[in-house]
């Protein structure tokens, strides 16, 4: 998970729990690419708007990797401006799909299983 809000990272990590999902986090996109370095993840939820590399860069750059596996892993677009995006702009930079801030944790984790058992 890549977002910059400790409450929010808090708070998804509990919830996810419930469903036995082991989950890492970082604040920064940059942070994604270097733990994407060293360690493999089924889904990636980023924020969009994070200090130091944003989650549309970010998306873009995991695309851009050589490794297939990585570069197609399953990512959720969390987003508290929903109202200047929509699902085929998140689709148009690489993303799968998207969450809007306030979360709706039951539609967060229904999100994330249908991305995780692809």
């Amino acid at each position: 998970m890549a977002e910059d809000s400790s409450v929010i990272i808090n708070l998804t990590k509990n919830v996810l729990a419930f469903d036995n999902y082991k989950i890492t986090s970082v604040k920064n996109g940059k942070q994604v690419l270097e733990k994407l370095q060293t360690e493999d993840f089924d889904v990636i939820l980023m924020d969009i708007n994070m200090p130091v590399m944003d989650g549309i860069t970010c998306t873009q750059a995991i695309r851009a990797l050589p490794d297939k596996k990585k570069s197609k892993i399953p990512i959720i677009a969390i987003t508290g401006n929903y109202k200047n995006f929509t699902l085929d702009d998140f689709i148009q930079v690489g993303m799968d799909d998207y969450v809007q801030k306030p979360l709706d944790y039951d539609l967060l984790l229904s999100t994330v299983r249908k991305h995780a058992y692809k």
